[in-house]
């Protein structure tokens, strides 16, 4: 089943966007839940590795504390405070002011044992005060290897982590997306059937009513016919446009050098019966003769929807007026207006600021779409309440 290339490229990059977001704060979640985690086997390692270095500074302190106990008997005799190659030490007094130490690093009392610095402390308190000292310290430097292999392992099996986790978000958000996928589709292919049964009908209808010899009917009977031709042209527009945004890519564009002043009168014409079921009055101007090199459907389809919103979108007993100079084209409305926070936004695909005009918010997406192909400049002025402008140039 082949869905329209419109909706479907719009859905794609809509999927894709999505997509983006969604994985990039999943990827963030995964990096912090990977952070603590990481974190936590990070200090169980460091305990572990203090824990088995625990006896061998337990067997120093010992030592130590021995060596002071013998210094503390034989002071008059030695007075040389006791060193080793296997570690550092130092004493403090029972107001944790310092005696004596062989390290040239801050030595802090609060903790018992602990790692700072990549070095492994171990207060201890001997059973007297040798040579006035309340508490001991011992310190070694800790092996780097385990700090390496930690590091290693974290980076390691963390990075496998993320991208597991990546692929897992990745698989869940294609099938949560996937029964949109098939609504999309299923709705593109409706919107192609529908639009494709309404053209033979509609194209009666119109045809039909611009053979009429209106001069020649009743009053009663042209009201009528005339609510009839509004009608159809209005459901011709909506065609188009539906034919338009699920055909867009596939329509072949043949280029040839449009007369704008007669392609706006036409225009113009067409729109004037329903302009006036608003009591709108339509105007053109043309200061410069100009012509462009462009699809004449297409250029039209860009000025039908200039005119319709303009009409749409306008007050009851307003007017329209469309200027043509040597290199622009402009659509002047005293409408309702848009606020200035909307224009930027206005020319997206199903964006509606004014709920009570109707409309499916493709007008000025259809306008953007056509403008791009051939490298327009769409310039929106407005101001709520007072009107708006669309100027094209080229």
């Amino acid at each position: 089943m082949l869905a329209s290339k419109s909706l479907g490229i719009d859905f794609q990059q809509s999927e894709k966007k999505t997509l983006f977001r969604f994985l990039s704060l999943y990827a963030l979640l995964t990096v912090i839940i990977i952070s603590v985690f990481s974190f936590i086997y990070f200090e169980l390692q460091k305990d572990l590795m203090l824990q088995e270095q625990k006896p061998t500074l337990q067997k120093y302190s010992k030592e130590l504390i021995e060596s002071l106990k013998s210094l503390h008997v034989n002071f008059e005799k030695t007075q040389t405070y006791p060193r080793s190659e296997n570690f550092d030490s130092a004493i403090f007094d029972n107001e944790k002011k310092l005696i004596f130490s062989t390290s040239d690093t801050v030595l802090r009392l609060e903790k018992i044992f602990y790692i700072e610095k990549g070095e492994i402390h171990l207060v201890n308190i001997p059973e007297s005060y040798y040579l006035g000292a309340q508490y001991i310290v011992v310190k070694v430097k800790a092996d780097k290897q385990w700090l390496k292999q930690t590091k290693k392992k974290i980076i390691l099996f963390g990075f496998i982590t993320f991208l597991f986790m990546l692929v897992i978000g990745y698989i869940l958000l294609r099938l949560f997306l996937k029964p949109m996928r098939d609504a999309i589709t299923l709705l593109d292919e409706f919107i192609k059937d529908t639009t494709h049964e309404l053209n033979t009908p509609v194209s009666t209808i119109v045809a039909n009513i611009e053979m009429i010899d209106k001069s020649k009917l009743d009053e009663k009977l042209l009201k009528k016919i005339e609510r009839i031709d509004i009608g159809a042209k209005t459901v011709s527009n909506i065609y188009q446009d539906l034919t338009y945004l699920t055909l867009g890519n596939e329509i072949v564009s043949n280029n040839e050098d449009v007369d704008m002043e007669q392609l706006v009168k036409e225009r113009v014409e067409y729109f004037t019966s329903l302009a006036l079921a608003r009591k709108v009055t339509i105007s053109s101007t043309v200061l410069e003769k100009s012509s462009l090199h462009v699809d004449r459907l297409k250029i039209s389809k860009l000025l039908d929807n200039l005119l319709s919103n303009a009409i749409k979108y306008n007050k009851i007993g307003g007017k329209i007026i469309v200027k043509v100079e040597s290199s622009s084209l402009s659509v002047e409305d005293s409408g309702i207006g848009i606020a200035e926070d909307d224009i930027e936004k206005i020319q997206e695909r199903y964006q509606r600021f004014n709920k009570s005009s109707g409309g499916f918010g493709i007008g000025l997406s259809i306008v953007s779409g056509i403008a791009k192909e051939y490298n327009l400049k769409i310039e929106i002025t407005s101001q709520e309440g007072v009107g708006t402008k669309v100027s094209i140039s080229w």
